[in-house]
């Protein structure tokens, strides 16, 4: 089992359970002590989990909004397939406004060697943004305000001005929640602050979301589906959710 593969184990074993042992850990993944012992070192100092003597405490077993380093192990290869469909959907030269989180790091990643210019609302997009090999890199335009730690993401009213401040033709946008009832939410206001000025400063809005971001619990309201032009996920909607979709003229696209 490789490095990655691991730590999203130990990610989803601390998802279900308080606390883990080396020796549980060991088991399931069939990893030496000594290589637990690291993991389980570089996974709290993402945020992932707390250490202590003898093994980890999870950080959302009691039903915490997951950190970015949960996230980012979360999902993979479905936001990695998200990333390349929301990458064919952008056209050179655009100028883009990018949300912060998981996804829209990997959303980054893909768009890093285009002809674009970009507004990336969170330092880990900015840094795989200009993480390309190959001497290209989008055109960037930071927003300002101030960071979250962990989420390392752009807020604030200073953030909200400067991103009201400008055009965009497209915004992608990635909810923490969705669901066809409220439409695009997000765990707080001021997160939801900052997508509702992407969005609403964009002349197309691209939604996306994984399987997971379905029906899942957020309490802040960032804008219903109707201001959404498509919706990339990796969920199939079911017959019924797809006509409702389509009445509100939400194209939707399977990654």
């Amino acid at each position: 089992m490789g490095t990655a593969d691991r730590h999203r184990l130990i990610g989803e074993l601390l998802r279900a359970r308080e606390e883990a042992t080396v020796d549980q850990l060991v088991v399931a993944t069939g990893a030496s002590g000594a290589t637990i012992r690291r993991d389980l070192e570089i996974l709290a100092a993402n945020g992932v989990l707390k250490r202590i003597h003898g093994g980890a405490r999870s950080l959302v077993a009691r039903g915490d909004n997951p950190g970015y380093g949960q996230r980012e192990l979360e999902d993979r290869d479905a936001k990695v397939r998200i990333a390349q469909a929301v990458d064919r959907l952008i056209k050179d030269r655009e100028h883009l406004w990018l949300d912060s989180g998981s996804t829209a790091t990997q959303i980054a990643h893909r768009l890093n060697s285009r002809q674009l210019t970009v507004m990336p609302m969170s330092l880990f997009g900015v840094e795989a943004l200009t993480a390309s090999k190959d001497g290209r890199a989008p055109e960037l335009i930071l927003p300002g305000g101030s960071l979250v730690p962990g989420e390392q993401s752009f807020r604030g009213p200073m953030a909200q001005a400067n991103i009201r401040s400008l055009r965009f033709d497209t915004a992608v946008v990635t909810p923490c929640a969705v669901n066809l009832k409220d439409g695009l939410l997000a765990h707080d206001l001021e997160d939801a602050a900052v997508k509702r000025a992407g969005l609403e400063s964009a002349a197309r809005v691209v939604v996306a979301a994984s399987s997971s971001k379905f029906n899942a619990s957020a309490v802040a309201l960032v804008a219903a589906l109707d201001a959404v032009d498509i919706l990339v996920t990796d969920r199939e909607p079911t017959p019924e959710d797809l006509a409702r979709l389509n009445k509100l003229s939400v194209e939707v696209v399977i990654a």
